[in-house]
């Protein structure tokens, strides 16, 4: 089973406005509203490829009952816990750039978290994969995925997942676990590095990360591709397909999910990132999340 935690849902409103001017009124071309989180469309994804998952988390107010509604309409079994607040509402602008307005969501107490982590202590065993991703709310601060993973290191044989930003990732890193994705920007400031490196920089500070702790490391870099360093000292790089960027939402998100879905298939880390990779590209050429038929017709292009 591969679980997805969640704590910052949210209600993202799309819109698409031709040539976005600043201070005055700019009118919309399209709109739409979708659910967001990265856990959630991890669940999305690898539902969409045929695994079975469960989407966890925290949601509140009309927002968190629209997520529910919505998530419910998808077909994505979930159980999230209900907390004070609003769930957060996500703007995305189209233009003749993408801008992204990010709300900061629901308030949650040490209170809701143990309810999560008696969630989790019911629902894990060995063999089993939990993908924990995306910012947190406050009051929480940066320890608190390490938090939660100190409260359910006792459990063995999870592969753990961790997609975050900065000290939210870093601080994770003592419990060892499975899997991290930083973009490449993201790895830039963990490390405090003014340009993006080459490969093999990219590949030196993938080995940083797992000296810290990290089992295996992928850096995914949009239209670039993908690295990975693997715990059997493999140095992985695959190239993007070639395609035009459509909404960049959700491509990081697919790519996990790619990666989990190969890998439980073949146990083979090339392989899996090859169709992370692939599947990350979809998601970007679509104004959705991918379905699996778009994935593998862009991972054929790769071969």
């Amino acid at each position: 089973m591969i679980y997805t935690v969640t704590y910052n849902p949210s209600l993202d409103y799309y819109v698409q406005v031709n040539n976005i001017k600043s201070g005055v009124v700019n009118r919309t071309v399209s709109e739409r509203l979708a659910v967001g989180g990265k856990g959630i469309n991890v669940s999305l994804a690898v539902k969409e490829l045929g695994e079975q998952t469960l989407a966890l988390g925290f949601v509140a107010g009309f927002t968190g009952k629209y997520i529910r509604e919505k998530v419910a309409e998808l077909g994505l079994e979930h159980d999230f816990i209900d907390v004070n607040g609003q769930s957060r509402i996500n703007v995305k602008i189209k233009s003749n750039t993408e801008t992204d307005i990010n709300g900061t969501g629901a308030a949650l107490s040490a209170n809701d978290v143990n309810k999560l982590v008696r969630k989790l202590k019911l629902l894990l065993k060995s063999g089993d994969w939990l993908v924990i991703s995306g910012s947190v709310p406050a009051p929480l601060d940066c320890c608190a995925y390490s938090n939660l993973l100190k409260k359910l290191k006792n459990i063995s044989g999870v592969n753990v997942v961790l997609d975050a930003c900065g000290k939210l990732l870093t601080e994770t890193l003592k419990y060892r676990p499975f899997l991290i994705k930083p973009n490449v920007y993201e790895m830039c400031e963990i490390f405090g590095l003014n340009a993006v490196p080459d490969i093999e920089g990219i590949f030196a500070c993938a080995r940083k990360l797992q000296a810290m702790g990290a089992r295996n490391v992928i850096v995914s870099m949009g239209g670039s591709g993908a690295a990975m360093v693997t715990e059997t000292s493999q140095s992985l790089y695959v190239r993007a397909a070639r395609g035009q960027l459509v909404n960049s939402v959700g491509a990081g998100d697919s790519m996990i999910a790619g990666f989990i879905h190969e890998y439980n298939k073949s146990q083979n880390y090339f392989a899996a990132l090859n169709y992370a990779t692939a599947a990350g590209s979809a998601c970007a050429f679509t104004k959705n999340l991918a379905t699996r038929e778009q994935i593998e017709y862009i991972e054929s292009l790769m071969l």
